[in-house]
């Protein structure tokens, strides 16, 4: 396992479906739980100290107070990132203000409102730090990226 993916909630699992398509297209192993930090503080506990040893980034999902990545980052030394959930009536604004604005020494690496497919990127260019051959696929996925707007035609006639 090479990233760990934790929801707060279920409901969150439509996110945690685009970051586990794209960090398979890369080809790297993960594991994903659901673990609320505020219902299930002791198996979050648990859970972040065994996975420790074998994910190299932890992926947190949460949306309202979202403290799920702040807690995340507080029993590791490992990088995490945040997914802030568009799930009540401020549209996600208070998701992404408690996921961004950790004390300091706490960080989390936070990515937009809803933004599973970037965490995915972002935890594959980390972990392509030390892994050449993760490196190559990121250059080819920009690459491909890069065709696909430049093949992109678009005429505005207004």
């Amino acid at each position: 396992m090479r990233v760990s993916i934790i929801m707060g909630s279920i409901s969150d699992r439509e996110i945690a479906d685009k970051i586990v398509a794209k960090l398979m297209e890369f080809g790297i192993e993960y594991d994903a739980k659901v673990i609320s930090a505020h219902r299930a503080l002791n198996q979050l506990q648990n859970y972040v100290k065994n996975a420790e040893d074998e994910s190299q980034v932890f992926i947190s999902i949460a949306g309202k107070a979202a403290h799920l990545g702040g807690v995340i980052a507080a029993l590791t030394t490992r990088p995490v990132i945040g997914v802030p959930v568009k799930s009540s009536t401020l549209d996600g604004l208070d998701a992404l203000l408690s996921t961004v604005q950790m004390p300091s020494g706490v960080p989390v690496a936070t990515v937009a409102i809803n933004g599973g497919e970037n965490a995915a990127i972002l935890a594959a260019e980390i972990l392509a730090i030390s892994d050449d051959n993760l490196k190559e696929k990121l250059k080819k996925f920009r690459a491909d990226m890069s065709k696909k707007i430049a093949n992109t035609d678009y005429v505005y006639e207004g």
